[in-house]
């Protein structure tokens, strides 16, 4: 198979380099108007005839009733069970360990301000299910939310072609404890989170990551008022290595990755030239037994392998690229993760495969992609909360403010502002 291979490219020809996959948006943004305009009209019956038109199939009712998730719980293996149930355990305790006692500092003497932290009431989250069931991304969605104590949790997910939710995203569900879940997937479902229907009631916030007819989907829901997670598109990493770097490792993580889908990316960063040639054979011999070698080679048709000069230059290739997932297979490369400036999640170390990230660390895999790590964060427990701020101030406190406050509030010909306060001075403690 043929590889991209630019050997010290110049730093002129690194944006062609750090270039993703194009997409149609203005076309893409047309269709979106479209389904969100009919399904704010028709609500359900939009929802049934878009789900028809793109899975396949009409899910009549759309809500998956209650004998569904004890089908899954007899579907699902033993080992799977115990698998996700490790897996949520860690994801559990990682976001947990997020929360903090509320800032509180007394900016002067009578003047108290902190701040705390409030559940967002009702959330949507979207699991992908087209190529692949990401029950993961469920569980990585739904515990946080949880553990930030959002009281309304809805999840939409795509049925496949006889209506049916994958048993182990229904059992993830039911391990959870969710059962707001919705057989819809694609545009329509983020229109129904944005736009309520007779079935699905309208959130206050969307999280989930999807192809690019969602991602266009998120950001039309943005401009409606229910604001979203992040631009969370198409799945990419970017794997480091120097000499210490094993090319069998190296292959297996692109390879991981480019099974995703055929519009993932990936991108091999070194400082040694006989490694590329090393890892290219060794990508060619492991996709071989891989089920997904088709969508595999696809995705490889856009993967890059670049040598670069030394780790310093590299370095600032990454940051420049701002990849969804880093790893970095180089020597000593705990001491070296404060070069990072920019990525959603970073593998430390030869063993540290964005797999355990994926799905049982701990760590969440609903990431930034297309660059965006660059300003957005991965998902956290805070994602499921917004901060409210609050002040408390006595008497003597705001005898200490007012010669701030009144000649501010005077520059800006606020005299209301200023009567707020030199009323309040004058009134009996």
């Amino acid at each position: 198979m043929p590889m991209n291979i630019h050997l010290h490219p110049s730093r002129n020809e690194w944006h062609r380099l750090q270039q993703r996959p194009v997409q149609d948006l203005p076309v893409i943004s047309d269709l979106v108007d479209r389904i969100f305009g009919d399904v704010k009209n028709r609500g359900d019956d939009a929802l049934l005839e878009y789900t028809l038109k793109y899975d396949g199939v009409k899910p009549d009712p759309i809500l998956v009733g209650p004998e569904a998730y004890l089908q899954a719980v007899e579907q699902i293996s033993r080992d799977l069970k115990d698998a996700i149930g490790l897996a949520a355990s860690n994801i559990r305790r990682f976001h947990e360990a997020q929360k903090g006692p509320p800032a509180r500092v007394e900016t002067m003497e009578g003047v108290k301000c902190w701040q705390e932290y409030r559940p967002i009431e009702r959330v949507g989250l979207y699991v992908p299910g087209g190529s692949a069931p990401l029950f993961s991304t469920l569980l990585m969605l739904a515990i946080p939310a949880q553990v930030a104590g959002c009281l309304d949790i809805q999840v939409c997910t795509p049925p496949d072609q006889e209506g049916r939710i994958h048993p182990a995203i229904l059992y993830a569900c039911h391990y959870l404890g969710i059962d707001k879940v919705f057989k819809v997937g694609g545009i329509q479902a983020i229109a129904a989170f944005t736009h309520g229907t007779e079935t699905i009631s309208p959130v206050y916030k969307i999280f989930g990551p999807g192809n690019q007819y969602v991602t266009a989907a998120k950001i039309r829901a943005s401009m409606a008022g229910i604001p979203m997670d992040m631009p969370a598109g198409p799945s990419e990493v970017l794997v480091f290595s120097d000499i210490s770097g094993q090319a069998d490792l190296i292959a297996s993580d692109l390879l991981s990755q480019a099974e995703h889908g055929p519009d993932s990316q990936v991108l091999f960063v070194t400082t040694h030239e006989s490694l590329i040639d090393r890892t290219v054979t060794e990508i060619e011999k492991q996709m071989q037994d891989l089920p997904r070698k088709a969508i595999i080679s696809e995705a490889l048709q856009h993967a890059r392998l670049i040598l670069l000069e030394d780790e310093e230059t590299a370095f600032d290739f990454i940051n420049q690229y701002a990849p969804e997932h880093l790893i970095l297979n180089i020597d000593r490369a705990g001491e070296k993760v404060s070069q990072v400036k920019n990525a959603g999640s970073v593998f430390v170390g030869p063993f540290t495969p964005e797999s355990a990230g994926d799905y049982a660390s701990g760590t969440n895999h609903t990431l930034p992609t297309y660059g965006y790590a660059r300003v957005f964060s991965g998902l956290t427990l805070h994602s499921f909360m917004k901060s409210v701020s609050f002040q408390e101030i006595t008497r003597e406190g705001l005898q200490k403010l007012a010669p701030a406050i009144i000649p501010m509030a005077e520059a800006e010909q606020l005299q209301g502002h200023k009567r707020a306060v030199t009323i309040r001075l004058k009134t009996p403690s």
